[in-house]
This record gives structure tokens, sequence and C-alpha cells, in this order.
């Protein structure tokens, strides 16, 4: 019996998946840097892993910085993950095929929106819990 155990022990052992000891890692392929002081700047990198950055920065209005840029890296399944964005006065605008997006409102859910419309241009009002006021 005991035997029996440590047989189904080893085999068990044995089929384990087995994890690389030592994970490569990356080294930095590119790595350039530009800051003219006055709030313009860019830098870009890619390492030995497929990570891609770009990013350019100039001043915005009222002391803000406005930043716009790319980046990408590998997926597990060997596709790469790009995104691109801009940074500004009107906040982070992510772009990718990646971003999930919201499915289509259904018909009457915009003939309701339509609905709720026309009674507004007609001066119907509602108060802060959703019952018309006139």
């Amino acid at each position: 019996m005991k035997l029996v155990l440590l047989a189904c022990l080893a085999a068990v052992a044995v089929a384990a998946p087995q994890r690389d000891p030592k994970p490569e890692l990356a080294t930095v392929l590119r790595d350039d840097r530009e800051d003219s002081g006055d709030g313009n700047f860019k830098y870009e990198f890619e390492t030995s892993n497929g990570i891609v950055q770009s990013i350019t920065g100039y001043p915005g209005a009222e002391g803000s910085s406005n930043i716009q840029g790319s980046f990408s890296f590998p997926l597990d399944d060997g596709r790469q993950a790009s995104y691109t964005f801009v940074a500004d006065e009107n906040g982070y605008q992510p772009q990718s095929d990646l971003i999930p997006v919201a499915p289509p409102l259904p018909p009457h859910v915009i003939e309701l929106l339509q609905i709720v419309e026309q009674l507004k241009a007609q001066g119907v009002k509602w108060d802060d819990q959703g019952t018309r006021i006139n």
C-alpha cells in the first residue's frame, strides 16, 4: 500500500508543469530622451521583451502639461497590445482595439431618449428624483 502511494506521489510530481528556474530578464535596447526645459520633452524606449513606448510632452493651457504618445507590449497569446493616448485639459484619452466598447443602445432606449428631448424642448422639467414638476 505504501509503495502504491509513493508511486502515485512520484507520478504527480513528474507530471507537474516545470517552471523556468531563471526567467530571462529584459534589457533596454533603446532609451532616447530629450528635454528642452521649457515644458517640451520627448522620450522613447524599447526593451528586449517587446515593450515599446514613445511619449511627447508640451506645455498646455494654464500651466498644465499636455502629453501624447503610444505604447505596446506582447500578450501571452503572441499578439501585440498597442495603445495610443492623449493627456491634456480634457483628461486621459486612450485608444486601442483592446479597450472594451459598450454595446449599442437598444431601439426602445433610443426612442425614450428622443421623447425626453422632445419634452425638454417643450419646457418640461423634472426634480432630482425624476418626478415631473410642470
